[in-house]
């Protein structure tokens, strides 16, 4: 039974299976696998572990040619959350952080700062990330866009597709809407109760496993940055990724500077090796 009040483990649900990207987190992204860029920037963070959690042979394969760690789960799962339980049942750690595969450039501060707010007797059962947007964006009425409404102390009321809060009066108050961003962090003993509850019916209308958390009474804290990622949808993702690498957007600049001269082929492929960017072997 592993030790559940030792350590942050970082755990990235991998499959291959994609109705609008298959094979998405092998595409390469200036000359990587997706997947390692997720990777290599979890194991940048404070976390104690990191683990690919995936069902499929092929992406086992290509974490371990990284040097990464890896657990199969069953294929039968049909959430992220499902999976990343089953993957974590032997592995130490008190708090739990879900990192999305299709965002090769997550900050590590993100990483950070989520696994900050879930230590102490005070923290909440989840905690996740939004960003504040405008009510005139098209994505504000974008179905695709998950948005959160919170309350005083920041904690999440409610995760909807639809557009909330209402637009109403612009001179009633400066509420402004928050974009949903999918990464969460757990506390252990919560998710293993998570996943024992059946979906529920809210969770079932929006397709958003987290009212699932809400309609059982959970606490959600969700911090507020002011930055965005981009995620990998579509093929046509990479190109964005690759020109943000390009430009060092987001980053410092000594990874911007290494990750200009990977993305632009004038260096071979590279791990991080405890702060250090190292040839590797191959």
């Amino acid at each position: 039974m592993p030790n559940s009040d030792n350590g942050v483990v970082a755990v990235i649900p991998a499959r291959y299976a994609s109705t609008r990207f298959p094979g998405k987190p092998l595409a390469a992204i200036a000359g990587k696998p997706m997947i390692q860029w997720v990777y290599e920037q979890a194991t940048r963070s404070n976390v104690t572990a990191t683990v690919v959690a995936t069902d499929d042979p092929r992406i086992a394969e290509c974490v371990a040619g990284f040097g990464g760690r890896y657990v199969m789960t069953a294929a039968t799962h049909t959430t992220g959350t499902d999976r990343i339980a089953e993957a974590i049942r032997e592995i130490n750690g008190h708090v739990i952080i879900n990192i999305q595969g299709d965002e090769p450039l997550i900050p590590v501060t993100v990483i950070n700062d989520l696994a900050r707010h879930m230590t102490g007797p005070a923290a909440p059962d989840m905690a996740t990330v939004a960003v504040p947007i405008n009510a005139a964006d098209a994505e504000f009425t974008d179905p695709n866009v998950v948005k959160v409404v919170i309350d005083n102390d920041g904690n999440a009321l409610y995760f909807s597709r639809a557009a909330i809060p209402h637009r109403g009066d612009p001179e009633s108050g400066d509420v402004r809407p928050l974009w949903h961003w999918g990464v969460y962090a757990y506390r252990r003993a919560f998710l293993e109760q998570f996943v024992s509850w059946p979906q529920s019916a809210l969770e079932r209308h929006e397709k958003l496993e987290q009212l699932r958390a809400l309609e059982n009474g959970a606490r959600i804290l969700v911090l507020i940055r002011d930055e965005r990622i981009v995620g990998v949808d579509v093929p046509e993702d990479i190109e964005k990724v690759e020109a943000m690498l390009r430009s060092g957007e987001r980053m410092t600049n000594g990874e911007a500077e290494k990750n200009r001269k990977l993305a632009d082929g004038k260096i071979g492929r590279r791990e991080w090796w405890h702060g250090e960017f190292m040839e590797d072997a191959d």
